[in-house]
């Protein structure tokens, strides 16, 4: 970007001279002025902005509640031990107020919290090299017509901008001279969009002292005051300004860029005396160096196709490759193998290792029924060796109870089986 943020450009000015405009007859031009090198500066809104917000901090009045609000009572804490707060309350009786509570900015009839102070710090510091930019971007702002428009100014009919009147305007005593003046430069559009625009304030302020507002209108900057002062300071909207004493917060009220300025041929003469040249350091601000801009010119586009830029840039490649996606290694065997080729033999025993893990539990069961089963031949074996013979003593007995205990067994393996 040939400009930091919240800069733009202010090729629309960049004209070698300026017409200068009669203030006695309508479109008549009775000369021509060299283009000020201030009108051609970078416009930096950013510094603007900064600037403006400090400035206009300057002329605060000081206000604060009074020190003694809230605090006009006699009241004291009941302590611990009542089951109720520890605030300050009302002493005596007899009384609703006896007994609420008192001082906190929680309590009626309170103070408030943190109560303000007039030695508060209102004002703001800022840089005077930082200040002086910030005037010649208010000052090149004012010299491009899109940015007057932009800000509401109705400048459609004027026949210039920047807009140079012969010197004869600093020596107007009367307001109707005046009138007669914005009228014949056709600036008189600007005026009556301020009149319509009165309104009366939203809020409170109405009844502060400032109970009207409207839109901002010409400023008109001379170098001698020969009457011009009191010529225009009548006319709604129109603001007056010496070049040798340009004020921030008139080039660009609230903050924002082109305001439509009706100059002096001797105050703009004067502006290069002033604010310095691209060829010479100014005469009145010193150690300041005009602001230039990084490019001679600040499109960028037309200097990209230009033949002479094109002529050496290479041909445009034909076809398309596709880029490689970038996969992850973690969840991709294709690109794990690529880093790691010894993965395959990891995966290959972990499978080998998951099959006999499952094969596992059937042949568990296939030892567990033969185990079973020489169970139950050893046990018959066992019980055989038990049986009575002839020769045993209480044989018909013992006969008798191997019948009992041998149905008792079947049962028991017919169960099991099942």
């Amino acid at each position: 970007d040939p400009y930091p943020p919240g800069s733009e450009s202010s090729a629309m000015a960049a004209r070698p001279v300026v017409s200068v405009y009669s203030s006695a007859e309508e479109g008549k031009t009775v000369g021509n002025a060299p283009l000020p090198d201030v009108l051609l500066t970078p416009i930096r809104q950013d510094i603007v902005h900064r600037v403006h917000t400090n400035l206009n901090k300057n002329k605060r009045q000081p206000y604060a509640v009074n020190a003694k609000a809230g605090m006009q009572q006699s009241a004291i804490s009941w302590g611990t031990g009542r089951a109720v707060s520890r605030i300050p309350r009302i002493c005596g009786g007899g009384t609703h107020r006896s007994g609420q509570g008192a001082f906190g900015n929680m309590c009626r009839g309170g103070r408030m919290f943190n109560p303000t102070k007039t030695w508060r710090k209102w004002t703001a510091k800022t840089n005077n090299n930082e200040r002086r930019v910030a005037v010649c971007s208010a000052l090149a702002a004012s010299s491009v017509p899109a940015l007057l428009m932009a800000r509401g100014h109705r400048v459609g009919n004027v026949n210039e901008v920047p807009l140079v009147v012969a010197n004869d305007i600093e020596s107007i005593t009367k307001t109707k001279e005046a009138l007669a003046l914005l009228k014949s430069i056709n600036a008189m559009d600007d005026v009556e969009h301020v009149k319509d625009s009165k309104k009366i304030r939203r809020g409170k302020g109405k009844m502060r002292n400032r109970r009207y507002v409207q839109r901002k209108g010409p400023l008109v900057v001379y170098a001698n005051n020969n009457g011009v002062e009191q010529s225009f300071r009548n006319i709604p909207g129109v603001e007056i300004a010496c070049v040798d004493r340009l004020n921030l917060l008139k080039l660009a009220p609230g903050g924002h860029l082109g305001r439509f300025v009706i100059w002096s041929q001797a105050a703009f003469e004067k502006l290069d005396t002033i604010f310095g040249s691209n060829d010479a350091k100014s005469e009145v601000k010193k150690t300041f160096t005009l602001p230039r801009s990084m490019m001679a010119n600040a499109d960028l586009a037309r200097i990209i196709n230009s033949d002479e830029i094109q002529s050496k840039v290479q041909a445009a490649k034909v076809g398309f490759a596709k880029p490689s996606r970038k996969r992850n290694a973690l969840r991709n065997l294709g690109t794990m193998l690529k880093l790691n080729p010894y993965i395959a033999e990891v995966r290959r025993a972990e499978l080998a290792r998951s099959a006999k893990k499952k094969a596992a539990p059937k042949v568990k069961k296939e030892i567990a029924k033969k185990s079973r089963a020489a169970k139950l031949v050893a046990r018959g074996k066992y019980r055989e060796t038990l049986r009575a013979t002839p020769e045993t003593p209480a044989a018909s007995f013992l006969d008798s109870y191997n019948k009992v205990r041998d149905t008792n067994v079947e049962q028991v393996e017919s169960t099991q089986k099942k």
